[in-house]
């Protein structure tokens, strides 16, 4: 071997060895780097909802079994590594606008966004119920669904909201939609449970006539077990709504007696009737106000008829 060979050769190794230390010496920390850009955001690299459609070339069937299926492992994988996922509302919002009729994103996509890693915001919580009623437009006959949708109305957005009163409008909806699951032939056993949160929400009389709808669905020898208890919580919200028809007509014809007559017995001012002002009921537009009214019918009879009427709907 020449000496030019043998320097050659000598400079070969010289650069591999020097290659080889500065690999050994900067992975570690481009590692790091690209472990940390991994930890902190992900990349979703598909186009927006409005032009995924034409992206996937006519196969949209097998983008949604991808992009579920892509979603589900993201989602797990995130968990396991304690990541945030900022991406969820990207893949569902992807998924329905290729398929508005894919079931799983509609059954799965509350607990995929209110409790996505490593939690959901109020803000999550209002994208899945838009997509969950996006769902009951695009697939109204499907009891499950609405099921779903009451059910995380009812009991699991209102943690994520801060306002009390718009936490009982969600409630009241979630039982409204779980009550319309039953009608679809949900579980019987919903709709005691939707009958109790509008109770709780103040919407006795809504209860009632909702019950007797899930009574007459329940009319079958098979289910009579979850008949019966329906006709006896039935009849219990009735005697609620009685009395507390009868507190309310009392309240009033009371109210009234001390200011107009208190100086006759109860039993002669019923006999006599309401006394008006002369003065402020003047005219035919002032006679039609109920302060005006110059018999018991007009000032207590609405919230007697309402439980009147919800009383008629007794099995």
């Amino acid at each position: 071997m020449t000496a030019h060979m043998r320097a050659s050769a000598a400079i070969a190794s010289l650069l591999f060895v020097l290659a080889v230390g500065g690999v050994a010496k900067t992975q570690p920390r481009l590692a790091a780097v690209v472990h940390e850009v991994k930890e902190r955001d992900d990349v979703f690299a598909l186009p927006p909802p409005g032009e995924l459609r034409a992206a996937t070339l006519g196969w949209t069937a097998a983008a949604v079994d991808v992009l579920w299926s892509q979603l589900l492992v993201a989602y797990g994988t995130h968990w396991s590594e304690h990541r945030e996922f900022r991406n969820v509302s990207t893949y569902v919002d992807g998924i329905v606008e290729l398929d508005p009729k894919f079931a799983p994103i509609y059954r799965y996509v509350g607990t995929l966004l209110a409790y996505r890693p490593l939690r959901g915001t109020e803000d999550d919580v209002r994208r899945a119920r838009a997509t969950l009623e996006r769902g009951t437009r695009e697939r109204p006959t499907d009891w499950r669904l609405w099921s779903d949708y009451g059910e995380f109305l009812a009991f699991v957005s209102p943690s994520f909201l801060s306002d009390p009163a718009e936490q009982a409008a969600w409630r009241k909806a979630g039982a409204e939609a779980m009550g319309h699951a039953v009608e679809l032939g949900a579980d019987a056993d919903n709709a005691l449970s939707a009958a109790t949160l509008l109770t709780n929400a103040g919407r006795t009389h809504d209860a009632i006539r909702f019950l007797y709808r899930a009574y007459e669905f329940t009319s079958d020898p098979s289910m009579a077990d979850v008949h019966e208890d329906i006709g006896n919580k039935l009849a219990r919200l009735q005697a609620t709504a009685w009395r507390q028809g009868a507190d309310d007509a009392d309240t009033v014809v009371g109210g009234r007696m001390v200011r107009e007559l208190p100086f006759v017995d109860r039993s002669m001012y019923l006999l006599l009737g309401p006394m008006p002002n002369v003065d402020q009921c003047a005219g035919l537009a002032a006679g039609e106000t109920l302060t005006c009214a110059r018999d018991w019918m007009a000032l207590v009879g609405s919230s007697l008829e309402d439980t009147a009427q919800s009383d008629s709907t007794t099995p």
